[in-house]
């Protein structure tokens, strides 16, 4: 199957997720994320970050596609929302560890008229999600994830050290994504 007919099944699997079929988003998701982590390793390599990082940004990325699902437009390619989604997520965790990334406006240029904005219901759906996880992982995964803050600056915030929040994170994402599996396979 070629990249473009692939991407073509994807968007109408997305469509039909938007538009509340379960089944069609599993679908999606179940076909997208070998590619996602493909992409988040290249990723990884092309901006020197760890290729270890890979699953951590996969699992942001999960996150973030269901949280803003609704912000792909469905008269455009998936493909480039979805890259958009790896780069964004892979640079939020480097600058997140301290690294500095330069990215060329080439290729953000395409992108700089769509940007993503976060809806009420976006939000909602986010601490609902959070509703899941125990202190201090749900305060992590907010301070970091939604708010947007630093590794560094939520360890200090929380009295904790920042290899102890990276862990805290990580299995809350972890905890996370396997909450929404079972909850999609409950929904068939």
């Amino acid at each position: 199957m070629t990249q473009s007919l692939r991407e073509d099944e994807w968007a109408a699997w997305m469509r039909l997720a938007i538009a509340g079929d379960t089944q069609a988003y599993h679908r999606f998701l179940q076909a997208v994320v070998p590619h996602l982590r493909a992409m988040a390793r290249r990723r990884c390599e092309q901006f020197g970050a760890p290729v270890s990082e890979a699953e951590d940004v996969v699992q942001e990325v999960l996150l973030a596609i269901h949280l803003k699902r609704g912000t792909w437009d469905p008269a455009r390619p998936i493909g480039p929302w979805l890259s958009i989604i790896v780069r964004n997520k892979l640079i939020d965790t480097m600058r997140r560890r301290g690294r500095r990334i330069d990215v060329p406006i080439e290729d953000v240029m395409e992108t700089l008229e769509a940007v993503e904005q976060s809806s009420f219901t976006d939000r909602m759906d986010a601490e609902q999600m959070l509703t899941r996880l125990k202190d201090p992982q749900r305060d992590i995964v907010r301070s970091i994830s939604l708010e947007g803050a630093s590794i560094r600056d939520t360890a200090s915030r929380l009295k904790m050290t920042e290899v102890a929040v990276r862990v805290a994170l990580h299995r809350a994402l972890k905890s996370l994504a396997a909450a929404y599996r079972s909850g999609m396979r409950e929904d068939q």
